[in-house]
């Protein structure tokens, strides 16, 4: 079954941007200056991005005491076996190019004492190559910059639908306060970030709902290494916390803090030499490994011992104080968290999908330079690299026609997303094993099935209420008796046209904006189950109890798409971009 919607409001362009983040805004003002006609569509607001949050820095080679080949062998032996080392090698490449062009917009890095840029290191660098900004504050100078490149921006509007054509892809439906709209538009970029909101506790902003991948797979693209998703082992627990928790840096334990589980024993003794400072994975999985052993929903930091505390973490201080914690006198409850997945849809290094027309840039695309491991601060370095690339590799489609004539809604299943993330936490964390995969799927499974009757039925009473007695009421009310006894499958469409009177044009959108939300963390959950079952071994930031060893017969990426049910199926052809990419490339530079 599908609904057409009524149209509201219409956009052209050349390249529609889906995402404001540093990808997303870097491909929209490179393809900017190169005369492409852009639009970006922002659920959010100006600084409801994952780059906003990002505290780390940037990973580019230093010109002093650093090289190509030393970044590049520190970001292949992050990533556990699984990166492609030319695509790692072409971006680290373009590293110091995108960062002078950004500089050239106004980004300003934090100085050494003699006046060059300060480079630090971090886990998994062989030397000091971090540059960074108002010390842990990176992401929000580099999203600062390019926000003041006054790009045109239509805020609070999601793209629900990616269209495509026999000659690739056709444009956008999307929905904001102003209703339904059509962007006609023969190149799309997905820039959307993460999907950090598939677990309950996460360092994602709330935006980050996975609606890339979403989007890609319905068009038609493929996505890989969904499995790998990287947690960090210390936010902020507070009960009944959900969604984005502030970090706890790992800074605290450098100064001393420990961790320490509800009986007072060290989480980490026994496990890696360097206890509570050994490596983020390793951390996230002893303190998930504990806290399954107790039946707890959190370990604590004891950093009473740091003096000081206030002056030097003063925003981990004030988070913790607004949860009622005092850290000079308390213990700090934490637990692991979704950060950052390392794989996505799969693109090329200029952000090409397997769809004529539609690239994807950032933490939402599977270039190959992340493999099963991401390696710190290569994610900024990445979005500007790919997202310059993108702007200019949109070039190749001006020639091409596009027209959305196509705007129905067509019926795509969702579970309620308390479920989702409930389920993803238990199962399909840090650590998993094949039982708790298999219930995840089951219960995601049930949920589809339940809920879409549940909206059916209630659709169906609306119907009867408000056609009683007309033929058009008979129709409609045929066509829900079918839907509700066939696969159990929703519309994303949202509020009717009654709700949208009652509530307003901003609560409809947002009413409808979740809808779809919930559609795409649903898919991209079964992506992700259905990937971490079929890799029965242990291998960067996916661990499995039952398999908790690399097996080199698995040493490879592994790709999904959609089947012809709208199912996700493996794609064994998956990771081959052959199908339209042109040889040559203008360069981004």
């Amino acid at each position: 079954m599908s609904i057409a919607p009524r149209i509201d409001w219409e956009a052209a362009a050349d390249l529609v941007v889906i995402g404001g983040g540093v990808a997303g805004l870097t491909a929209a003002r490179t393809a900017s200056l190169r005369g492409l006609r852009v639009l970006i569509l922002s659920k959010g607001g100006p600084t409801d991005t994952a780059t906003q949050y990002a505290q780390g820095g940037i990973a580019v080679v230093a010109p002093h005491e650093d090289s190509v080949e030393s970044h590049v062998r520190d970001t292949v032996e992050a990533g556990a076996g699984l990166c492609d080392e030319a695509a790692v090698r072409s971006i680290v490449e373009g590293g110091q190019a995108a960062v002078a062009a950004l500089t050239d917009l106004g980004a300003v890095f934090d100085l050494a004492r003699d006046g060059q840029i300060s480079r630090t290191r971090e886990g998994g660098h062989s030397t000091r190559r971090i540059i960074h900004a108002g010390g842990d504050a990176t992401g929000a100078e580099v999203q600062r910059a390019l926000n003041a490149a006054g790009l045109p921006v239509l805020f609070g509007a999601a793209a629900l639908e990616v269209v495509t054509g026999r000659t690739g892809v056709q444009g956008v439906i999307a929905v904001s306060e102003n209703g339904f709209g059509v962007v006609h538009a023969p190149a799309v970029l997905l820039a959307t970030g993460g999907l950090g909101q598939l677990y309950a506790l996460s360092t994602n902003p709330p935006g980050a709902t996975a609606d890339g991948i979403a989007l890609a797979l319905w068009a038609g693209a493929t996505v890989a290494d969904l499995e790998f998703v990287q947690f960090h082992p210390t936010v902020l627990y507070t009960p009944g916390g959900l969604g984005r928790r502030p970090l706890i840096s790992e800074a605290v334990r450098g100064e001393g803090a420990i961790l320490v589980d509800s009986e007072g024993n060290s989480v980490t003794a026994g496990v890696h030499p360097r206890g509570d400072l050994a490596p983020r994975d390793v951390v996230s999985r002893a303190i998930a490994a504990r806290m399954r052993a107790l039946g707890a929903d959190h370990v604590y930091l004891d950093a009473r011992a740091i003096d000081s505390f206030p002056q030097r973490f003063p925003t981990i201080t004030a988070s913790c104080l607004a949860a009622g914690i005092d850290p000079h006198t308390d213990l700090i409850p934490v637990a692991p968290a979704a950060h950052y997945q390392c794989g996505g849809v799969v693109t090329d290094t200029h952000g090409r999908t397997a769809v004529p027309g539609l690239y994807a840039a950032g933490e939402v695309a599977r270039t190959g330079l992340h493999g099963a491991n991401r390696l710190a601060s290569n994610s900024l370095l990445e979005g500007l690299v790919v997202g310059e690339r993108a702007g200019v590799a949109a070039a190749e489609r001006l020639d091409e026609e596009a027209h959305v004539t196509d705007v129905s809604f067509h019926t795509i299943p969702r579970a309620a997303r308390a479920l989702v993330q409930q389920s993803m936490t238990l199962h399909a964390s840090v650590v998993r094993d094949a039982v708790g995969l298999v219930e995840a799927a089951a219960r995601l499974r049930d949920a589809v099935s339940h809920s879409a009757a549940s909206r059916l039925r209630a659709e169906l009473t609306r119907a009867n209420q408000r056609f009683a007695g007309s033929t058009d009421a008979a129709i409609e009310l045929s066509e829900l008796s079918g839907a509700l006894n066939g696969s159990g499958a929703v519309n994303t469409g949202g509020a009717s046209e009654e709700t949208a009177d009652l509530n307003g044009a901003a609560a409809a959108a947002a009413q409808r904006i979740t809808a779809f939300e919930d559609a795409a963390l649903t898919l991209t959950a079964q992506v992700l189950l259905l990937s971490a079952a079929a890799r029965t071994e242990s291998r960067g930031s996916h661990t499995r109890s039952d398999y908790p060893t690399p097996d080199d017969h698995q040493r490879r990426s592994r790709a999904v798409r959609l089947g012809p049910e709208g199912h996700p199926v493996p794609a064994p052809d998956g990771l081959d971009l052959t199908t339209w990419t042109q040889d040559v490339i203008p360069s981004a530079s």
